[in-house]
This record gives C-alpha cells, structure tokens and sequence, in this order.
C-alpha cells in the first residue's frame, strides 16, 4: 500500500470535504485516512488504483487534483 497527500483545488467547506471523502470512498483498493479543505491523505494498491482514477474521483466531487506527495 502507498501513502500519498493529494492537493485538491476549489474546496472551500464542509460540504467540498464531505463530496471529496464520498468519492474517493468509493474507489476499490484505496482508504481514505483523512480529507481537510485543500487535501486529502490516503493508501492505496498501485496496482488498482492509478493517479489518473484519483483525478477522476476529485473531478467526480467537483474539485480539481493538482498535486500528488
């Protein structure tokens, strides 16, 4: 399992880290450990999960992923 700190933009409330936290949920083989405004940190399998499914997740939520630690 990978750990990674995603930078997202455009969330700004509670609602943005609700929407951010629900679809990221949602992927098969990663977990969500933590989402604030602005970021989320989360394992997952590299080998199910692929940067470009979390950028389509985030953009899923409405937000956009500009960063990945």
């Amino acid at each position: 399992m990978k750990s990674s700190e995603l930078k997202i933009e455009g969330m700004s409330c509670g609602h943005c880290v609700m929407a951010v936290k629900k679809e990221l949920g949602a992927i098969a083989g990663l977990t969500v450990e933590d989402v604030q405004i602005g970021k989320a940190r989360v394992q997952y399998d590299e080998t199910k999960v692929s940067q470009e499914k979390l950028a389509a997740a985030i953009d899923e939520a409405g937000y956009k992923l500009v960063g990945l630690d």
